[in-house]
């Protein structure tokens, strides 16, 4: 038996890990994955970002499979982003990131578009979202208004999002090399700049009652990568890093009472001048110190890489893997 390279240990030692927090909780019929073992609903957010783990992994996997091993655990993750796809076909478009360092889309190797109902299906969402820049929605954390009295906003976040994947969609053949014309999704190059203007324009701020919101770390960098301006990026990390980074991870926004212990678990709003009692008790959230390693790694600054790392690893409580919201 050959002995296993030193990529192939690694890459086993993840393959367990995500088996173990990801993959084992996956819904046996939807093949979605709930908030919790307790909670049995799926969110949007949190199931794109359990599939890229798997669709990433299958990746690695797939440049050194050269044992059978390696070659039956990539099948095995292939199929779990292949199950979870099948039913939430809309979330297809993520399987395509826009790469800001080679202005190139990255394709993970699976087919998933097979009639021409489902380009018109992917088609009509594009037409939808590229009104995102005029649209008031619920943002990132789907409360609107920061006092969630359920009153809709513009969001940076959303705007940022909705830029990145009209630019990574824009001229895509669905059917890959056996497409051609009728397979192909269009974007008007006007919408897509004005999403772009939009957002340029309120960023560092991420909506009108939200002077600054930690979510915007995946528009500026891993990702979305939607913003060009080298200069906004680091004004809005900055910012994020200097008011909201605490010692655990960075505070979704000022003044959030989410999980505080002030925070009325019978009350589903806040009155604007009671928001004030929940100043400088914010819960810090890990999660954005693995969105800082991400964006520090695409920059090659391994000594910030490292000092979040450790900062992570301080936070984390390695008996339990999953931290959620």
């Amino acid at each position: 038996m050959r002995s296993r390279s030193n990529s192939g240990v690694r890459l086993d030692y993840y393959q367990r890990i995500v088996h173990k927090i990801i993959m084992n909780h996956q819904h046996p019929v939807t093949g979605l994955f709930p908030a919790s073992p307790h909670n049995d609903h799926a969110w949007i957010r949190d199931n794109v970002y359990c599939i890229l783990a798997v669709w990433g992994l299958s990746m690695a996997y797939k440049k050194i499979a050269d044992m059978d091993e390696d070659r039956a655990k990539t099948y095995e993750l292939e199929q779990a982003w292949q199950y979870f796809s099948n039913f939430c076909n809309v979330l297809w478009i993520l399987e395509y990131l826009h790469n800001v360092n080679k202005g190139k889309k990255e394709e993970g190797g699976l087919q998933i578009v097979f009639s021409l109902d489902e380009v018109s299906f992917i088609q009509n969402l594009v037409f939808y979202i590229e009104s995102a820049y005029c649209i008031p929605d619920y943002g990132i954390w789907e409360r609107g208004d920061k006092t969630n009295h359920g009153l809709p906003e513009l969001n940076a976040s959303s705007i940022g999002m909705a830029k990145a994947a009209l630019e990574a969609m824009n001229e895509l053949d669905l059917f890959g090399a056996r497409g051609g014309p009728s397979s192909i999704i269009h974007v008007l190059a006007d919408e897509a700049q004005k999403c772009q203007a939009v957002l340029q324009s309120m960023l560092p701020r991420e909506s009108s009652s939200k002077e600054l919101d930690s979510g915007l770390l995946s528009v500026i960098s891993f990702p979305a990568f939607a913003v060009d301006d080298p200069q906004l990026i680091q004004l809005t990390r900055t910012a994020i890093v200097s008011k909201l980074q605490g010692r655990y991870g960075c505070k979704r926004f000022l003044r959030d009472g989410h999980k505080t212990p002030k925070e009325d678990p019978n009350r589903l709003y806040y009155e604007p001048w009671e928001l004030r009692m929940f100043e400088n008790i914010e819960c810090d959230w890990p999660l954005f110190f693995c969105y800082l390693i991400l964006d520090y790694c695409f920059q090659g600054n391994k000594n910030a890489v490292t000092e979040y790392t450790e900062a992570l690893e301080e936070a984390c409580i390695t008996s339990v893997f999953f931290c959620y919201f």
